[in-house]
């Protein structure tokens, strides 16, 4: 039986190999989430989110919302800015967290003349 000689792998292979292995790594990475920040497809469901909630919030009947901000990740909702009563700071916050994919509302809506 004859034995097939080994053909050794180039150097600039193995180089090439290495970069390649490198780069779908860094990719793969950069795609996924950390505590701080969202991935590309958590970034797009946060700004889907954020959108639904300031629809409803502008839709809302007997609800001055001109001047709520919203912003969203990961599924939290913050809402903040200025309202004129209580009533108006709960209501949106009632109407935040009714909207599919909210898991958390953080309400940092201040009352005007409180």
């Amino acid at each position: 039986m004859t034995s097939q000689p080994r053909t050794a792998v180039h150097p600039l292979r193995k180089i090439l190999m290495a970069l390649a292995a490198a780069t779908c790594a860094a990719v793969l990475n950069g795609c996924a989430s950390s505590p701080t920040q969202e991935s590309a497809g958590e970034y797009i469901d946060s700004s889907v989110v954020t959108a639904k909630v300031k629809v409803a919030l502008l839709n809302a009947e007997n609800l001055t919302s001109s001047q709520i901000s919203v912003a969203s990740f990961k599924g939290g909702v913050q809402l903040s800015g200025f309202v004129p009563t209580e009533t108006d700071k709960s209501r949106a916050e009632v109407i935040a967290r009714d909207i599919g994919g909210v898991r958390s509302v953080t309400n940092g809506i201040q009352v005007k003349g409180q």
